[in-house]
C-alpha cells in the first residue's frame, strides 16, 4: 500500500496533537463548546482529506460528524465508526504532564515514542488513522471502495443520542461493512483481531440515612451508617470464590466448551506475569475456575467504579455521612442481556436493604455483547490486512471491553463490525498518563489502507 513518508509520518503527527488539545469530556456538561468545537474540527479534517461532503450533526447532546466519498456507486461501501470524546481526565495529581497538552516520550514498551495525552488511544489517536489511511489513498488514486464516516461525541457516556440518529439516517449510512478501531493488539509483534466485545452494564446506588451529616461521637453506634451500610452491600455481591450474587445473573450465560478455551489459550500470547509486572501488582484474582485471560475476556464482571460519603478532605472530621454512593459497572457476555441484568441488580439491591435506611439505585446506560461473524468478507479481508502489514496472521480474540453502539448496528442497519484496534493493554486509557505508541499509530494507517485494498477487490 501507499508507505507514509517521513514528512507525512511528521505532518499526520503534528495535527493528531492538535486533534487532542481538545479537552473534549462528554461527561460534564460544561465542556459542551469544547465538544462542538472538537467536532468543527473533524469536520474540516474530513473535508482536508478527500471528502466530498462533511457535516456536523446536531443532536440533544453533543454533535455526530458525518462525512463521505463515493468513488463508484457500484463499489462496496466502508462505514467508518468512532468518537472524538473522552474520558474524564481525574485524578489530575497523577498525570506527568497536563492531559490535554499531548507530549511525546519514549518508554520501554514504545521505544519510537509514545503520545500521553487523554483520548491518546481511545479514541482520537486511532480515529485519526481511518482519516489519514483513508487521505493516502485518495491521493494515491487509489481507493477502491466508498468510504463513509461517522464520529460521535457520546461514546463514553453511552451513545444516548446516536441510535436515533442510525435509525433515522438509514439510508445515508447504507453500506457493506462497518469498520471500528477502538480496540487493541495483544503486542506489537504478535497481532491480535478482536472477535468479540463484552456488554455493559452501568449502575449508580446511593444508601440514604438519617436528614443530615451527624457527630460520629454523638450518635455513632445509634444508626445504621449509610457508608457501612454501603460497605455490606457491595462486599455482598461477589462471594468468596468470585462467583456474582445477584440471583439469575448467570442463567443466560453461554458457558465455551473447554476444548474451545484451550484453543484461545494456546493462540493467545497472554503472558500472565507480564500482566501483573504492567499492573504492579503481585498476583491476580478472580473467578475460580478460570485463568486470567478467560475472566477478562470471555467472562461477566462486577466492578465498583467510584465510591464516596462523608468527609474526604485533607486532615479528619468526625462525621456520619448522611449518604453514600457508588457507581459498578456490569461486564456481560453473549447472551446476557444488558436491561434485563440492570433490573436483576435493582431487585437484589432493594431486596437486602434494611428498613432503617433507604435507597435510590440509577440505571445510567449499557449495552449488548458483540461476537464477529468470522465467515464474513470484512473478516477474512481483516486477516489479509494484518498479514500484509505483519507478516504473520492476527490471532482472533475476545475483548473484556464493550462498545454498546456495535449491537445496534447489527440491529438497526443489518450491518456486521470488524473491530481493528491498534492500542496495547499497557496504554492507560481510562486512567492517568493514557498514551499511544507511535508505532502502533503509524501501523494502523497502513493496515487500514490493507483493508481498503482487498475489501474493495
Amino acid at each position: 500500500m501507499n508507505k507514509i513518508s517521513e514528512q507525512q509520518k511528521k505532518e499526520f503527527l503534528d495535527e493528531l496533537l492538535e486533534f487532542l488539545k481538545f479537552p473534549s469530556i462528554s461527561a460534564d456538561s460544561s465542556y459542551k463548546d469544547d465538544l462542538n468545537k472538537t467536532a468543527d474540527w473533524v469536520s474540516k479534517s474530513l473535508i482536508e482529506a478527500g471528502c466530498d461532503s462533511s457535516e456536523v450533526i446536531k443532536t440533544k447532546g453533543h454533535p455526530i460528524v458525518y462525512g463521505e466519498k463515493i468513488v463508484n456507486k457500484d463499489y462496496p461501501t466502508v462505514l467508518v465508526y468512532g468518537h472524538y470524546d473522552v474520558q474524564p481526565p481525574d485524578p489530575l495529581n497523577l498525570w506527568k504532564s497536563p492531559p490535554f497538552e499531548p507530549v511525546i516520550e519514549k518508554t520501554e514498551i514504545h521505544p519510537d515514542g509514545a503520545i500521553f495525552a487523554r483520548g491518546a488511544c481511545d479514541d482520537k489517536g486511532q480515529v485519526y488513522m481511518h482519516i489519514k489511511a483513508f487521505q493516502l489513498m485518495v491521493q494515491n488514486q487509489n481507493l477502491n471502495c466508498n468510504v463513509k464516516f461517522m464520529i460521535e461525541g457520546e461514546e463514553e457516556v453511552g451513545s444516548n443520542n446516536f441510535e436515533e440518529f442510525i435509525r433515522n439516517n438509514k439510508e445515508k449510512l447504507n453500506a457493506d461493512i462497518i469498520l471500528i478501531s477502538d480496540t487493541g493488539l495483544s503486542n506489537i509483534n504478535s497481532p491480535t483481531l478482536t472477535v468479540g466485545l463484552r456488554g455493559l452494564s452501568y449502575m449508580e446506588i446511593k444508601v440514604i440515612g438519617p436528614n443530615r451529616d451527624l457527630h460520629s461521637g454523638t450518635y455513632g453506634g445509634t444508626i445504621y451508617n449509610p457508608a457501612n451500610a454501603l460497605a455490606k452491600i457491595i462486599t455482598s455481591l461477589i462471594d468468596d470464590t468470585g462467583k456474582i450474587t445477584i440471583p439469575g445473573f448467570y442463567d443466560d450465560v453461554i458457558d465455551i466448551d473447554k476444548s474451545k478455551r484451550e484453543e484461545i489459550e494456546d493462540k493467545s500470547n497472554f503472558n500472565v506475569d507480564s500482566f501483573k509486572k504492567s499492573l504492579g501488582i503481585n498476583d491476580v484474582k478472580g473467578e475460580k475456575g478460570y485463568t486470567t485471560l478467560e475472566r477478562k475476556s470471555i467472562r461477566p464482571t462486577l466492578d465498583v467504579n467510584g465510591i464516596w460519603g462523608g468527609y474526604t478532605g485533607e486532615g479528619s472530621k468526625t462525621v456520619i455521612a448522611s449518604e453514600a454512593s457508588a457507581k459498578i459497572s456490569m461486564r456481560l457476555v453473549p447472551d446476557q442481556d444488558w436491561n434485563k441484568i440492570s433490573d436483576l441488580f435493582i431487585e437484589y439491591i432493594e431486596s437486602i436493604i434494611p428498613d432503617s435506611i433507604s435507597v435510590e439505585i440509577i440505571k445510567h446506560h449499557g449495552g449488548s455483547p458483540y461476537v464477529t461473524p468470522e465467515d464474513s468478507k470484512g473478516y477474512k479481508c481483516a486477516i489479509e490486512a494484518y498479514k500484509d502489514t505483519f507478516g504473520v496472521e492476527p490471532i482472533p480474540q475476545k475483548d473484556g471491553g464493550s462498545i454498546p453502539i456495535v449491537p445496534m448496528f447489527d440491529e438497526v442497519l443489518g450491518l456486521k463490525t470488524i473491530l481493528m484496534g491498534f492500542g496495547l493493554d499497557s496504554d492507560s486509557i481510562h486512567s492517568p498518563n493514557e498514551h499511544f505508541g507511535l508505532k502502533n499509530f503509524y501501523l494502523g494507517i497502513d493496515t487500514i489502507q490493507n483493508f481498503y485494498k482487498h475489501f474493495g477487490k
